[in-house]
């Protein structure tokens, strides 16, 4: 009872953080550009707690905590060619580099909120680090058909500079069935070893194969600077990771069956929330990766359709016109609609209700 109970407080707590500050973002772009705000809204529906500001705002939180919004006076309204001019302070009379600069602040401010909470952990905590040194070639593997020895530390891959062993991991995953030119420092000498990679099914495709082992992990702490340089490394790095999957899902299609929903996210952050306040930071910071790189997506309805079509706007120099956007609206919701009955699918797939399910049938 109680794993359950920490389960779903985590989760509504982690959404809460992630949405709040999304919606910040928002916030404080459009005050700065001009724009009225008239609610700021922590989930959606009937508010159970609201507060006016000074400035007329009506910060509240609403009975449905999945979400939220911030309503700037004049959004939504028609802003075709021919409509009334829109009044001072509203979103429609702003200039298009500012709508957009109010539209990307609200994913820009998930991944700033990212590079902040590593910053903290590796200050605090430490980041833990493998360092690229193999200590085990497994028999009969990748690694062994190219002669890597135990005790070689890995500097280059290629072109990619190796600074840990994630790094190779992540580098190998990336590149099954290649061959890559391994630099690695072997005692005095330094060496380029070129490597066949093989591949291991993973979700509905393959990742590649090197069959090593590395060291022991440690964590290590940063002094403030160089831990925003960490930071910003981990953060480029989920990124890299989040644009790899993306490209893997729509050029080999492969994937879909690998995506988590609210359901999916929930089970994950009961688990971060057993293993300690830093697993849950760790947490929030890559689902603030993820939440500000879905919103940038250029479906309509998230944040990237809506600059979608600015850059149109910008290069047609007139607004799409109300049914192009219209249309725009309703396929990015079907998208979006399929994509959560899809993740939720995944989600009982995984939790085993599917199965249960065709069992009573």
């Amino acid at each position: 009872m109680w794993d359950t109970l920490r389960t779903i407080l985590s989760f509504i707590i982690d959404i809460a953080v992630l949405i709040y500050v999304h919606e910040l973002g928002h916030y404080v772009a459009a005050r700065a550009c001009g724009v009225t705000v008239e609610v700021f809204s922590i989930g959606f529906g009937p508010a159970l707690f609201s507060r006016t500001a000074k400035s007329g705002t009506v910060w509240q939180i609403s009975a449905l905590p999945l979400g939220g919004y911030v309503k700037m006076q004049g959004w939504g309204e028609d802003d075709e060619p021919n409509a009334p001019p829109a009044e001072p302070g509203s979103f429609g009379a702003a200039p298009l580099g500012a709508k957009a600069l109010i539209v990307a602040a609200g994913p820009l401010a998930n991944l700033a909120l990212a590079v902040v909470l590593f910053s903290g952990l590796f200050m605090t905590v430490g980041q833990m680090i493998t360092q690229p040194v193999l200590s085990q070639i497994q028999p009969n593997s990748p690694a062994a058909a190219a002669h890597l020895q135990a005790g070689d530390r890995v500097v280059k891959i290629g072109d990619t500079a190796i600074v840990d062993f994630q790094a190779l991991q992540d580098t190998v995953a990336a590149n099954p069935d290649r061959v890559l030119d391994f630099t690695v420092q072997r005692g005095a000498a330094t060496l380029t070893l070129p490597v066949q990679l093989g591949d291991v099914p993973e979700g509905s495709g393959k990742i590649g194969h090197l069959g090593v082992v590395g060291q022991a992990s440690s964590f290590h702490r940063y002094a403030p600077g160089p831990a925003v340089v960490a930071a910003l490394r981990e953060t480029g790095r989920q990124i890299s990771g989040w644009g790899q999957g993306i490209l893997t899902l729509l050029v080999q299609h492969q994937g879909l069956s690998d995506l988590a929903g609210p359901l999916g996210i929930a089970q994950v952050t009961g688990q971060a929330a057993a293993m300690g306040l830093a697993s849950i930071v760790g947490l929030i910071a890559v689902l603030s990766v993820n939440l500000g790189l879905v919103n940038l997506i250029p479906i309509p309805v998230l944040d990237g359709g809506h600059l979608l079509f600015y850059a149109f706007e910008a290069v047609l120099r007139r607004p799409l016109s109300a049914n192009t956007r219209e249309a725009g609206l309703r396929v990015g919701l079907l998208v979006i609609v399929s994509l959560m009955l899809m993740t939720t699918f995944n989600d009982l797939n995984r939790l085993g209700a599917v199965a249960w399910f065709t069992h009573l049938l």
